[in-house]
């Protein structure tokens, strides 16, 4: 149920219909859904929110994928998916879950099916879940472009009922659940046709299917909406759900994800950003995170980003509630903002580093966050992961910063240095509001929900903001509840008419350090995906003794440029849609990835597909600029787009030539060391 004093509300210029996507958008409230059973593992709101990965294991070799899925188990998996190709692979299915249940592991398996509707009717009848891609399954996909009338619309979803209809009549007669999952990069050509390369495309493709289910009485369904873009992916998930009530159709359980989100912190920052922001706002009941490494090191980060939620609703203070929301939550545009200095108006979002408790004595203090003094040229460097700004506090930088660098201090320190002019002030509230000595250009102003709806500064304060043009406000909030907090703070200056930039600031005094870029993507990332901010600060709070604080600064530095290349608000360097790996891949897909980002992370701003066989080619690579697709054992095929411009280059060859494909476009630079 609601809580009492949340409602429903009506998106501005976003929606005819009164429903909204989440119950609240300040209280945390898990969306209520049906509940699916898998095996003996069921899914729904009345459960935890559960997690699951997939085998990366060759589908035939029963032991390897008996042994690994024991490892995903052990980690933490509740689920565990496995590839099935072909019948073959289905068949062998039973094989792998006799062993599993010989060795006492009663994990439900779920067949993972894309173009073989005879595969999956089998697979139906031995394992507990089946997973189908309405684009893949009985669909047409070739990249063309066809002008359906509405007859001949209308004939191919008869087609695709009638190819359709025997899996769900199976799985209705054993029990087994279902997962209907659009993916982005595989829409077919009727959807693309009409629908285009959409959020609504997805949402209409997996609601083509779940019709039929409906037709025929049958339930057990979970659904998901899956792009490697995050913020695609959030805009489906939040309309599909839409979807579901304005037409009303059963509320089913959501499957979260983000495609080919890669490796290591970029693929953790990735999986966050679009992961966390639907958790945030109570949707999801199961999480895979596909990263490029072994799939029982997905685990963990799942259950890290699921964690958050199990006492989300005692742990965080209450939020005033929106009644009225100016924010259009499935289509991306940025807050209107005026240009203060080089923040808001059309300039990406600025990084500020936070030295406030690091003496800026010398320059080597400034090379974790991108800037780098070389002594023989006597001049400063910066790569692309170079901050915006620091945030010296109450101890001035003792040398000349590079002119790329600019520095924010405290205002009672601002007051006593020389040069007020290239350094700038960070005001308290009232001392922004009682003092009328302020930097002529720019003024950092520190501000809290509480602080704009007080009635002590609430009217002077908004009245004042309305009225400044060199204000930047540095939003912050403490509450465990931090994104819908910070996007309330956001709802009020929309509202109030304040078009100051704001810049977002979190800290995490009581998380790992590991679990930090999740919390960090999640909070800010969430926001950044729906236009709000203009600008990242993050602060370090381990102290000298358990983390060195250089360390921490370049860790919190590379982590805000992450965000803002996860949620597509600022690319900075090269970015990798490689898929998780399964046991269709025709390579060793981690070892490939890492020596395609070795010779190629320099390229800012080019998006790379890896992918390890056809079924995540062009289609799921749809984003990417250039694609690295495993055909054959050893072979590979090279994309421009969706465009194949190489087949069958021999593996040890292609790296090469996707190099010299770059390079014949005009995007291919030759990496700069840089040394001191």
């Amino acid at each position: 149920m609601l809580d009492s004093l949340q409602t429903p509300v009506k998106p501005v210029e976003a929606s005819s219909s009164p429903v909204l996507y989440t119950p609240s958008l300040t209280a945390y409230v898990r969306r209520k859904t049906i509940t699916v059973n898998i095996g003996d593992v069921p899914m729904g709101s009345a459960y935890p929110i559960r997690v699951q990965s997939m085998t990366t294991i060759d589908t035939m070799d029963t032991l390897g994928s008996v042994e690994q899925s024991i490892r995903m188990i052990e980690a933490g998996c509740e689920y565990i998916r496995i590839t099935a190709p072909s019948v073959k692979e289905a068949q062998n299915l039973e094989n792998i879950r006799k062993e599993l249940r010989a060795r006492g592991y009663t994990t439900p398996l779920v067949a993972d099916i894309h173009f073989t509707p005879n595969a999956a009717e089998l697979a139906a009848r031995i394992v507990e879940k089946v997973r189908i891609n309405p684009g893949n399954y009985a669909d047409r996909k070739r990249f063309e472009h066809i002008d359906y009338t509405d007859a001949s619309y209308a004939a191919e979803l008869e087609r695709i009922r009638e190819k359709f209809l025997p899996l769900v009549r199976i799985c209705k007669e054993y029990g087994t659940a279902m997962r209907i999952g659009t993916n982005h990069g595989s829409l077919s050509d009727r959807i693309l046709s009409r629908y285009g390369d959409t959020p609504v495309g997805m949402v209409e493709s997996a609601l083509e299917f779940l019709r039929i289910c409906e037709d025929e009485n049958y339930y057990n369904i979970v659904l998901s909406m899956k792009s490697s873009n995050p913020q695609v992916m959030v805009q489906a998930y939040r309309l599909l759900v839409q979807r579901l009530d304005e037409e009303g159709l059963k509320p089913y359980p959501l499957h979260l994800g983000v495609t080919e989100a890669g490796e290591a912190e970029d693929g953790r920052i990735k999986s966050a950003v679009g992961i966390g922001t639907l958790l945030e706002d109570g949707l999801g009941d199961t999480v895979r995170v596909s990263l490029t490494e072994e799939p029982e090191r997905e685990a963990p980060v799942a259950k890290a980003l699921i964690d958050r939620y199990t006492n989300r609703a005692s742990q965080s203070a209450p939020i005033p509630a929106i009644t009225t929301y100016p924010i259009n939550p499935f289509q991306y545009t940025r807050r209107a903002t005026h240009e203060t200095a080089n923040f808001g108006g059309s300039n990406v979002p600025r990084v500020i580093a936070d030295f406030s408790h690091v003496a800026v004595t010398d320059h080597e203090v400034l090379r974790p966050v991108g800037h780098f003094y070389l002594p023989v040229p006597d001049k400063w460097r910066m790569n692309d992961l170079g901050a915006d700004y620091i945030y010296t506090g109450s101890q001035p930088a003792q040398f000349m910063l590079p002119n790329g660098l600019k520095e924010i201090l405290d205002y009672a320190v601002w007051q006593t240095v020389p040069d007020q002019v290239n350094k700038f002030p960070l005001l308290r509230i009232g001392e922004y509001l009682n003092t009328g000595v302020r930097h002529g250009r720019l003024n950092f102003v520190r501000v809290t929900l509480e602080d704009l709806l007080s009635p002590l500064t609430e009217s002077n304060l908004l009245k004042a903001l309305q009225n400044d043009p060199t204000v930047v406000l540095l939003a912050q909030t403490d509450n465990a509840h931090a994104m819908p907090e910070l996007r309330r703070l956001f709802v009020e200056l929309i509202n109030s008419g304040v078009t100051a930039p704001v810049v977002l600031q979190r800290s995490y005094p009581d998380v790992p350090s590991e679990d930090i870029p999740l919390y960090a993507a999640t909070d800010l990332g969430g926001l950044l995906v729906d236009g709000l901010g203009d600008g990242v600060m993050l602060s370090p709070t381990l102290t000298e003794a358990e983390h060195p604080a250089p360390d921490a600064i370049k860790a919190l530095n590379n982590v805000a440029f992450g965000i803002l290349q996860a949620a597509r608000t600022r690319i900075t360097k090269t970015e990798y849609i490689s898929c998780p790996s399964c046991g269709r891949t025709l390579f060793d897909l981690q070892e490939t990835t890492a020596m395609i980002r070795q010779r190629t992370d320099h390229l800012k701003g080019v998006k790379i597909g890896i992918m390890g066989c056809i079924v995540n080619g062009p289609g799921e690579m749809a984003d990417a600029d250039y694609g690295y697709v495993g055909i054959g054992r050893d072979k590979i095929a090279l994309y421009r787009g969706q465009q194949v411009i190489k087949k069958s280059v021999p593996a040890d060859r292609a790296v090469d030539e996707l190099i010299e494909l770059i390079r014949e476009d005009g995007r291919w630079i030759e990496a700069e060391v840089v040394t001191a």
